[in-house]
């Protein structure tokens, strides 16, 4: 028994429409989410096209094919918005490439008389750019497996119900329509537009929520200008406890107040974002470096020795050594301490590994700056 066509418009036209506006609010309180608004426009389209298609009650090739105009433009805008979801940028061009090939042998059909034929390019064309989307999700589901290969699946499905209809057209020849289809296929789509696109909301809407909530945490656990974790997330998450052989580096640029008096904060800053790059460079994946507030860095080596902490401190010291930052007040030089410890084979906690690290930082100050310390040994100058 077939649906009443009225009722299945008027649902698909009513929750997309809902889905358009919900998009279209959340993007104005989150402006930098581009793909929100771009889904809102490719939704919009799509429900006038519905409003177009479901509108003459006497059939009308000119109406349907402008609906299916929208239809096509509909969907590749919503796919070009898919492409930023997943991938941070909007493929544009191949989106309107796509659009292109349904949009031509569509027209070219309803312009010779074919009008059956112009709708099966219609519904390939659109299932084409349905199923480029869940492509899309497919390739992006590392970011949270289950919900994106469930948006994957949901927009495959829909894409196979718009190829069904155009099948199903070709089936039984329809190549020259008198009036709207009717058959399964198309109540199949109709239902599958509807169930598709409110679940590929709902889906899309918690993953940016997600997205949100862990920018929201990075940046609280970040040092904004060096994008090391900072003493919070230090103390806090990334580091719970120290194993045995775990080295504390405590690291101080040395006559850092004299560095921004005479060039500048701005000059300081651009220095400390260097070292911070310098840092970045001599550890490993497993390893943790934070900024604990102003000129004072902090790194947790994993599974070292003294030699092995030595040797990467020293890296580090060496390589600040020979940079220099030109600036209009004159050329800096700038110079770091480092004071080390390991924990042993005994419990230590965090803050006592990095007391005692402290404690040889102030011994490398002491003997001169511009060198490493480990305990109360002088390792390297």
């Amino acid at each position: 028994m077939l649906l009443d066509q009225s009722s299945i418009f008027a649902a698909i036209g009513l929750s997309s429409a809902a889905l358009a506006l919900t998009l279209l609010a959340t993007w104005l309180v989150a402006r930098s989410e581009t793909y929100l608004l771009t889904w809102s426009i490719g939704l919009a389209t799509t429900v006038v096209a519905v409003i177009i298609y479901a509108g003459f009650e006497q059939y009308d090739s000119r109406l349907q094919l402008a609906a299916f105009i929208l239809l096509l433009v509909g969907f590749g805008v919503i796919y070009a918005g898919t492409t930023q979801f997943c991938s941070n940028q909007a493929h544009w061009i191949r989106a309107a490439l796509v659009t292109t090939a349904g949009l031509v042998p569509m027209i070219i059909g309803f312009a010779l008389g074919y009008t059956g034929t112009g709708t099966m390019a219609a519904n390939f064309g659109t299932g084409l750019l349905v199923a480029l989307s869940a492509a899309q999700y497919w390739h992006a589901r590392a970011e949270a497996p289950l919900l994106m290969v469930a948006n994957a699946l949901l927009y495959l499905v829909t894409a196979a119900s718009f190829v069904a209809c155009g099948a199903e057209l070709l089936r039984t020849g329809q190549f020259v329509l008198t009036d709207r289809p009717m058959n399964w296929a198309e109540q199949f789509n109709s239902l599958m537009v509807i169930v598709g696109l409110t679940g590929i909301g709902a889906l899309s809407l918690t993953i940016n929520q997600i997205r949100t909530s862990n920018r929201h945490k990075s940046d609280a656990m970040t040092d904004p200008l060096t994008g090391l974790l900072n003493r919070r997330a230090l103390f806090g998450e990334k580091v719970t406890e120290t194993a045995s052989n775990t080295a504390i580096l405590v690291m101080d640029l040395d006559h850092f107040k004299t560095i921004n008096d005479q060039f500048g904060h701005a000059a300081g800053d651009r220095v400390l974002r260097a070292f911070a790059e310098v840092i970045f460079s001599n550890i490993r994946a497993e390893d943790v470096a934070a900024r604990l507030g102003g000129e004072e860095f902090c790194i947790v080596l994993s599974a070292s020795s003294p030699k092995a902490a030595a040797a990467v401190a020293e890296r580090i010291r060496s390589t600040l050594e020979t940079k220099t930052f030109p600036t209009s007040a004159g050329v800096i030089h700038a110079t770091v301490s480092v004071g080390i410890a390991i924990r042993s084979a005994e419990p230590e906690t965090l803050q006592a590994l990095l007391s005692r690290a402290d404690a040889a930082l102030y011994q490398a100050k002491a003997a001169g700056r511009n060198r490493v310390q480990i305990s109360d040994f002088h390792l390297a100058a």
